[in-house]
């Protein structure tokens, strides 16, 4: 068996470490703008849930239980105008970077095959292509991909990191093509909750689908819109037939979702209130920063969606990325998300108000 450095690539991560000592030197202290994790509390609604169903002694199901099932199907109905599906259409995973990173092999993906992904991406749709033996290929445009041997596309809008969202016409236009060529799409939708200058939509609105699931599967997560990283809440949904042969998979697997997280998933998707709430802090961050950036002379591109401002002072990512840090502010170098992005920063709107607040001054100061 070849060692992991060599199926692998260099865990990103590992490279930034220098520059958070640097900005951990700050008389004032970090601040971390580097990562999408969250800071801000768990909805108490979703709390009570999870607690009132601690007695859990039994296994939980992989499909999901009837009520979790029912939870994601009304969710995708309102939020997505995804109508005519069943339960048959939904199976919940153990968090979507577990999917992403597993489904090339659970799909039984083989060297020779092909994984297609944006040019500008989440590392680990590569690495989960790389984990199955096929080869991953990033794209700028769907149309001009060669579809020999490609047998799972990507989509990601809104984008991480760039924030970009995806019109209609230009999904549709993905969907059409990959149905044309018999290439599973897979539509990574985990910010969609979270649009400012735009209004995201999914591959499973019938703008985009024309009323069928077939070939496609939506995957999405509670743990921005819910602040429930913690929890590993996520769901695919889509194609039943795609679904099936993963379930099958999954229950070998033992790749179960909590049975309290479970009841907490019900709960988050039948509450708007904390997601309203949620986005007007992030909103507030939003401009704070970006106004903060503007003046400190970068340039943001795209970043109409999501949690992160995509920015640029035209130089090498790793110099904006030193001079944050003798700032005290840490950022994500573009280069992880591709070589498309090594002018690039990420900057991440998952900070306190009070840390967030300290960038700015920092940043303008």
């Amino acid at each position: 068996m070849p060692p992991v450095s060599d199926r692998l690539p260099v865990f990103p991560w590992d490279r930034l470490e220098p520059y958070k000592a640097t900005a951990a030197a700050h008389p004032a202290g970090i601040v971390d703008l580097s990562v999408g994790t969250p800071v801000d509390p768990v909805p108490e609604c979703v709390r009570r849930s999870l607690a009132d169903a601690a007695d859990s002694p039994g296994y939980p199901g992989v499909w999901g239980t009837p009520a979790l099932r029912e939870a994601i199907l009304g969710w995708c109905a309102r939020r997505l105008g995804a109508d005519g599906l069943t339960p048959e259409h939904v199976l919940p995973v153990v968090g979507s970077k577990e999917l992403v990173a597993w489904l090339p092999t659970q799909l039984g993906l083989v060297p020779g095959d092909r994984v297609a992904h944006p040019r500008l991406a989440y590392p680990t749709y590569e690495v989960g292509a790389r984990l199955a033996g096929a080869e991953a290929v990033p794209y700028e445009e769907v149309e001009r991909l060669e579809p020999s041997g490609l047998r799972l596309l990507w989509l990601n809008s809104p984008s991480n990191p760039t924030g970009r969202v995806l019109t209609p016409d230009t999904l549709r236009a993905a969907v059409d093509w990959a149905r044309r060529h018999g290439v599973l799409v897979v539509s990574d939708e985990c910010y969609l909750e979270l649009g400012w200058e735009a209004d995201p939509v999914s591959v499973l609105h019938p703008e985009v689908c024309g009323g069928s699931y077939e070939g496609l599967i939506a995957l999405h997560s509670l743990s921005k819109r819910s602040n429930m990283a913690g929890y590993r809440a996520a769901f695919a949904v889509g194609d039943p037939r795609v679904l099936h042969e993963l379930l099958q998979v999954r229950k070998h697997g033992g790749m179960m979702t909590p049975a309290p997280v479970q009841a907490a998933m019900v709960t988050a998707l039948g509450d708007e209130a904390h997601v309203a709430e949620q986005r007007k802090r992030y909103a507030a961050r939003r401009v704070a920063l970006r106004d903060a950036l503007l003046a400190n002379g970068f340039r943001i591109e795209h970043s109409e969606a999501a949690l992160y401002l995509w920015a640029t002072r035209d130089e090498p990512c790793w110099n904006t990325i030193g001079e944050l840090a003798e700032r005290g502010v840490l950022a994500a170098p573009g280069e992880f998300y591709g070589p498309a992005g090594e002018r690039f920063v990420r900057i991440g709107l998952t900070a306190t108000d009070e840390r967030v607040e300290a960038a700015v001054a920092r940043l303008r100061g």
